[in-house]
């Protein structure tokens, strides 16, 4: 544990003495948070809700890209070589990765929070407790499928694309950026596979309906169960040296990380609701909109 705390202050160190990071991890989230409350929102504190939960959600899945590259690029450039020397396993190491991007993403959310509040006079934040806990559960599980990438990609190259695929998918599919009934109900369909699209809706809910984490229980199992194959797979799969590559096998066994989703994907085209669900919560922002016709204008 010392072993770990200690690679975490020293990832934390690291991080804050890289432009790049401070460009990622709070500029660009400060850009989406202007455009959706200042633009979406159309100048309505009541439909800010759920589009700042769209905006701390992106935040939150930035883990998943920024881990990745983060790992593959101290592979390549030897820096985990030299770690492997010291007394520390696999599992500090990634640990430390998490608990830094942890430390490091939540003031960046308390901000979010904060400009809201202050520069756009959104009072309703819903349930605050549930939106923590949504947010720290995020933030593992989208940490820990970016270690997964890390452990079977053999590349900077491969990473990259691997990334950009299955980031633009998180992004524009589950609802983060466009909501979800916008889309066709096949795609809709596609987007219940997807660990992203949980997240929106739970936070969304959480935040503009002031839901309770009992009635999110199979949201809060999916991110759970994801962080846990994942992690564990990642310490099975990690690799200290570039020059060790990763073999079909282990990306096989990466895809074993995608199993929650496939079963509560299933489960929810059956018998979910959370289609149903994105239509309320869409509705009600809508409807709180200048110049939008209420029940009581008909």
């Amino acid at each position: 544990m010392k072993n770990a705390i200690a690679l975490t202050i020293n990832r934390i160190k690291l991080a804050l003495r890289n432009r790049l990071f401070m460009v990622f991890s709070l500029i660009m989230p400060m850009i989406f948070l202007f455009l959706f409350l200042g633009v979406f929102s159309g100048g309505a504190p009541a439909a800010m809700p759920p589009l700042l939960a769209q905006v701390v959600v992106i935040t939150v899945m930035g883990n998943f890209w920024g881990l990745s590259v983060q790992l593959v690029t101290y592979r390549e450039q030897g820096i985990l070589r030299r770690y492997r020397l010291a007394p520390i396993g696999p599992g500090a190491m990634l640990v430390s990765s998490i608990i830094a991007n942890y430390v490091m993403t939540l003031p960046t959310i308390a901000i979010e929070f904060a400009v809201a509040h202050y520069i756009f006079h959104m009072t309703m934040f819903g349930n605050i407790f549930g939106v923590f806990v949504l947010c720290s559960l995020g933030i593992i599980s989208f940490a820990s499928l970016g270690l997964i990438i890390a452990s079977v990609m053999n590349t900077m190259q491969e990473t990259q694309v691997i990334n950009q695929l299955i980031w633009l998918a998180f992004i524009f599919l589950s609802g983060a950026t466009f909501p979800l009934v916008m889309f066709s109900k096949y795609i809709q369909y596609a987007a219940l596979f997807l660990p992203a699209t949980y997240l929106v809706d739970a936070t969304q809910r959480t935040m503009n309906q002031a839901v309770s984490l009992t009635s999110l229980g199979p949201h809060l199992l999916s991110l759970i169960g994801t962080a846990v194959i994942a992690f564990a797979l990642s310490v099975k799969l990690f690799r200290w040296d570039a020059s060790e590559k990763a073999t079909r096998n282990a990306k096989l066994w990466a895809l074993a990380t995608i199993i929650p989703f496939i079963l509560l994907g299933t489960w929810e085209i059956k018998y979910g609701q959370l289609r149903r669900d994105a239509r309320v919560t869409f509705d009600l922002m809508q409807q709180q909109k200048p110049g939008h016709p209420t029940k009581d204008a008909h």
